[in-house]
């Protein structure tokens, strides 16, 4: 499948990693995709003060964040705080725990994407162009915020768990 190319300098990052080397990383391999707005933050109060800020387009967060704090929290806080100014803010959680526990726990908290440690950069920009080329859509339910976790449409499934069709008058 042929990705399309993403111009990533027009694109505003923050990266949340607390270690130096780690986002140095990262910070890298977004420059290498021409990116050129990047902000990085050690902590999700520090993330959370840039992010009030209406500056960022795309989050990449950590999930051990070493402090009181965690990826998930902040992902929490930006799906669900009446204080997050941007609810629909793409997120990438990146970690070594890429147990389907970790990724499953990821996507109910509202993440967009998720790149298991050790990546390939191509990996790493197919998630990126994902989360901004071909975004899905938010959806409210259950006290759920978030992207859509279902990622495949099946027409041919009527369950009842079938989200209704915008297109069918409200019929199942």
């Amino acid at each position: 499948m042929s990705m399309e190319k993403i111009d990533f300098s027009k694109v505003n990052f923050l990266v949340v990693d607390p270690n130096r080397l780690m986002g140095s990383m990262i910070r890298d391999v977004l420059v290498t995709l021409d990116a050129h707005h990047i902000d990085r933050a050690r902590t999700m109060d520090s993330a959370i003060a840039i992010i009030r800020q209406n500056r960022t387009d795309v989050l990449i967060t950590e999930w051990d964040l070493q402090a009181e704090h965690t990826g998930m929290d902040l992902v929490y806080w930006i799906r669900n705080d009446p204080a997050s100014s941007n609810r629909m803010l793409p997120v990438i959680m990146m970690t070594a725990n890429s147990e389907e526990e970790y990724v499953v726990r990821a996507r109910d908290a509202g993440v967009n994407e998720f790149v298991a440690k050790p990546y390939t950069v191509q990996s790493f920009y197919s998630r990126l162009a994902t989360a901004i080329a071909r975004p899905r859509q938010f959806v409210r339910v259950d006290g759920y915020f978030g992207p859509d976790r279902r990622r495949r449409r099946d027409s041919n499934y009527a369950g009842p768990e079938r989200r209704a069709d915008p297109d069918d008058n409200g019929r199942r």
